[in-house]
């Protein structure tokens, strides 16, 4: 039987780890190495213009891996996807061009399957927020533009997966951007991203992901080496179009090839950030969840807070071994020197 195990990282939540474009990668590579398949999201892979593409990781968006936890769909393996790209009317001509230029070449030094553009037919007019709790969300002004972008590329250019590139406010606040350059804080971008995926996967169960367009930011050499990954061109589109062209389809009905929540064994999560749905989801079945204490995020929302039981544990680096040793089959007391004593049912 294989050995399957689900990466989250929720994004917009300041998480130490996976706060960032691409910090999460490391993580996903080493995790990889233990498992037959890792089943993560779009926050942990996507490095703007850097990416890692890693056989045996499944790119799902967030809003098909809830649905993957639920048992609602299940996830099929793609040979390569033609992905469609929808550019937001809000974008100035230079913007886009930069970002056609991305997508022509990963046509031809990457060999990736695009087909022809579209251009929503109003601006969708992004607008970002923050919640009490410290974590960013946005809205979108018009949705509906976006979804009849999607129809038509999936109607008309046989699209099997969809990138979209919307124009997002040049006004972050100083500070909070600021304070996310230098290595702390809270992408205030993620969040208003999610919401825009998340639309489009909800109404046509098809593989999505979003980069920004942005005007550059003036060079500041002091900032993060966890922020870089966003400071060295034009676009975050790359990584995009590499995580959609594998991204898996979504199914309904069960296959030889497709995984279910079932065929996941372990899941592992920040420790105070138990409260997403997939976590709910797959909380309350057999599946080990691993609860990571050094990622800190804004929120505080533990496992056990939530009646799950979880294996804390301090670092990625530990949950690698932990996993290790679920997947041999092992007893995890056996690596605490005061193991427990079988005790006498009655």
């Amino acid at each position: 039987m294989s050995y399957n195990v689900a990466l989250i990282i929720p994004t917009g939540i300041g998480a130490a780890l996976g706060g960032f474009a691409g910090d999460a990668l490391p993580i996903a590579r080493a995790l990889s190495q233990v498992c037959d398949h890792l089943i993560t999201h779009p926050n942990v892979m996507n490095g703007a213009q850097l990416y890692w593409p890693i056989a045996n990781v499944l790119y799902v968006e967030g809003y098909a891996l809830d649905q993957f936890a639920k048992g609602h769909w299940g996830l099929a393996p793609s040979r390569g996807n033609r992905v469609g790209l929808i550019f937001d009317q809000g974008i100035e001509d230079d913007l886009r061009y930069r970002h056609l230029q991305v997508a022509e070449a990963t046509r031809a030094t990457l060999g990736l399957n695009l087909t022809d553009y579209v251009i929503t037919d109003s601006p969708l007019k992004v607008e970002l927020r923050t919640s009490d709790s410290g974590s960013s969300w946005g809205t979108i002004g018009n949705p509906g533009s976006l979804l009849r972008a999607a129809e038509c590329l999936i109607r008309e250019a046989k699209a099997e997966a969809i990138a979209v590139v919307a124009r997002f406010p040049d006004d972050v606040d100083a500070t909070v951007l600021n304070q996310y350059r230098h290595g702390s804080g809270v992408d205030p971008l993620s969040g208003a991203e999610a919401v825009i995926s998340h639309l489009i996967v909800r109404q046509f169960q098809i593989p999505c992901a979003h980069a920004p367009a942005l005007a550059p930011l003036p060079l500041d050499p002091t900032i993060s080496p966890r922020a870089s990954a966003e400071e060295i061109g034009y676009t975050f589109l790359p990584c995009v179009l590499v995580g959609l062209s594998r991204a898996p389809q979504f199914t309904a009905h069960p296959t030889p090839a497709s995984l279910w929540q079932q065929d996941v064994q372990a899941l592992i999560v920040p420790a105070s950030a138990c409260g997403g749905s997939a976590t709910l989801s797959w909380g309350h079945r057999s599946t080990l969840i691993i609860a990571v204490e050094n990622n800190t995020t804004q929120l505080q929302v533990s496992p056990e807070a939530l009646g799950i039981s979880a294996l804390r544990v301090n670092s990625y680096l530990e949950a690698v071994g932990v996993l290790v040793a679920h997947r041999a089959g092992l007893n995890l007391d056996c690596f605490h020197p005061h193991f427990p004593s079988l005790q006498h049912l009655s």
